[in-house]
């Protein structure tokens, strides 16, 4: 391959790395955008103030049209503070309050209700606790709370098992839609209303109705909006591995990887062409064998310096006496000892018996390796000149 085509292909190479670099970084921002603009909305569920589907301004305006006033407060000193007598304190379930927070906000309110339920606040106000939802759909009121006579027929999405002296309303087996309790202090009516009084249903069936027999009994209400900015929970932060170790730990961290972008880009450039040249250098077989010799000295290992000497005798005496290369030594002493007219088998110790193990033992078997070749080639030399 060419310089210039090496250099091309490390071209391509290095831009198609800056081009994953920048598909990386985009798909990063798109990542965070998308994180940050779908996050959800400040106003929420059952939010008198909100136009969404889950929000509840179609029922604020039609309580508004029928000449009820809304105070809407987002904290609890605003709740407070906004409460009198005759008013009514209307609220979706507070997750962010925790249980004495939720006690301390309902207590001067005369009449509560709620929009939401959940399993805390069956606890806290004792009016009953969760059922199964019954076999039927469509459920009218059935009790004998007056405002609820013309409401026609809901689907509730949860229902209760009133406990003692609380009227359970649009029931079925038992199951109630709708707990109303006037036993204490004051009165509380709690209905599951995420779906029946959102903006998205309240068109539907005897929603609407029964939003303003809820909230339109009385000529003021509060409205109380939760929010986790209003919250009274402290987060207890669980021990992390941040926070367990040194402070320097996480510059460190951060200028190893500066380092490492550094020697990446810095690794990545090219700095022109490569450039093909020739080495002129000549190692003499001679060379070779003396470097093999010496380090073979060095180790002291007898055996084996004697079985290289052994091998490069066979290859010899295998070529001048007419065998091939794949000739066993056996072999190669049998064609050595009839040339040279001695008994065979005088050679196979020599050719293919043990290795020497001590260096004296190495020196006699190279003298007697040399002297067989010798005595081979005079043979093969004498026989060919004799006529």
């Amino acid at each position: 391959m060419s310089g210039t085509a090496v250099h091309e292909k490390g071209r391509v190479r290095s831009a198609l790395g800056w081009v994953a670099i920048a598909a990386a970084v985009a798909a990063f921002v798109a990542i965070i955008a998308t994180l940050s603009f779908g996050a959800p909305s400040p106003r929420g569920g059952l939010d008198p103030d909100s136009a969404s589907e889950a929000g509840s301004l179609a029922l604020a305006e039609l309580l508004r049209d029928q000449g009820v006033e809304i105070v809407v407060a987002r904290t609890r000193a605003d709740a407070a503070g906004a409460l009198d007598d005759g008013s009514t304190l209307v609220m979706a379930d507070p997750f962010p309050l925790s249980d004495a927070a939720v006690d301390e906000l309902i207590a001067p309110a005369d009449r509560l209700v709620l929009l939401s339920s959940s399993s805390r606040l069956l606890r806290l106000l004792d009016i009953g606790e969760n059922a199964a939802p019954p076999a039927a759909d469509a459920l009218e009121a059935r009790c004998d709370v007056p405002e609820f006579a013309k409401v026609g027929t809901i689907r509730p999405d949860r229902f209760f098992l009133p406990a003692e002296g609380v009227i359970g309303c649009f029931t079925a087996d038992g199951a109630a839609g709708v707990l109303v309790d006037g036993g204490g202090a004051g009165r509380v009516t709690l209905v599951e209303g995420s779906a029946l009084l959102s903006n998205e249903h309240l068109a539907e069936d005897g929603n609407a109705a029964l939003g303003l027999a809820l909230l339109g009994q009385s000529d003021r209400i509060v409205w109380y909006v939760p929010s986790f900015a209003d919250s009274d929970i402290e987060a207890q932060t669980p021990d992390t591995l941040a926070a367990m170790t040194p402070p320097w730990v996480t510059p460190a961290i951060v200028l190893l990887l500066l380092a490492g972008v550094v020697a990446g880009i810095s690794r990545g450039q090219r700095f022109g062409p490569l450039v093909t040249e020739t080495l002129p250098v000549t190692v003499r077989a001679s060379e070779t064998m003396h470097g093999r010799a010496r380090l073979t000295a060095k180790a002291g290992d007898s055996a084996h310096a004697a079985s290289a000497l052994r091998d490069g005798a066979l290859r010899r005496l295998a070529a001048r006496l007419g065998l091939t290369a794949r000739s066993t030594p056996e072999e190669i002493a049998d064609a050595a000892s009839d040339r040279l007219r001695i008994p065979r088998g005088s050679l196979h110790e020599l050719l293919a018996g043990p290795l020497p193990p001590h260096d004296s033992d190495l020196v006699d078997t190279a003298r007697r390796l040399a002297e067989l070749e010798a005595a081979v080639d005079t043979a093969v030399h004498v026989e060919r000149n004799t006529p």
